[in-house]
């Protein structure tokens, strides 16, 4: 994905840490006191589980997590469109990218991996305002949520770099958008 090949352009420049967000909970309409994570694992859940599967792949090294995540998101949204519901994919990728299966399937059933998912969520929400993905957060903590196409390889690096020179340091840059319909005419 692009922000992949931003970090391998210029090693080192890029930090990303990546955090759990549930656009399940942000978007429910089941009232304030309910929570994805609370519930069963009989509940058909959007994405949850593709959460836990980051979380479990995040207890085999930061390295085996990069991984697994890329391939993932490849999986996910670059054509794909695999399931994020069902284990088998999730296990699939994790086979795919060297990790150990049968650690990652153990952890990725263990309901303590929830806990980390709700604080990711809670911190989120409560000490940056966020609302969606992706939202970056920046080191002056500063935050910045980006509706947009993958841009093409070549101008990856230099949409990054205009992106955040547009928001990390402007708080006073509230929100740009594309006039609808259609957005946006000729991306694609």
């Amino acid at each position: 994905m692009w922000l992949d090949r931003v970090q391998k352009a210029d090693a080192g420049r890029l930090h990303i840490t990546w955090k759990s967000f549930s656009l399940e909970q942000t978007n429910s309409a089941n009232g304030p006191d309910w929570k994805v994570w609370d519930q069963p694992d009989a509940y058909d859940s959007r994405s949850l589980l593709s959460l836990r599967a980051g979380e479990a792949a995040k207890l085999q090294g930061p390295e085996a997590f990069q991984r697994f995540h890329l391939a993932l998101l490849i999986a996910r949204h670059g054509g794909g469109r695999v399931s994020l519901r069902d284990p088998e994919p999730l296990i699939a990728v994790a086979r795919d990218v060297g990790l150990d299966v049968q650690r990652f399937e153990s952890d990725l059933a263990d309901r303590g991996l929830l806990c980390m998912i709700a604080r990711d969520h809670t911190e989120a929400v409560e000490k940056h305002g966020i609302f969606g993905t992706p939202t970056f957060v920046f080191e002056n903590g500063g935050s910045a949520y980006l509706k947009t196409f993958i841009p093409p390889a070549q101008d990856s690096v230099e949409f990054f770099d205009h992106f955040v020179a547009l928001v990390a340091d402007r708080s006073y840059v509230g929100e740009i958008k594309r006039p609808q319909p259609p957005w946006p005419k000729g991306a694609v």
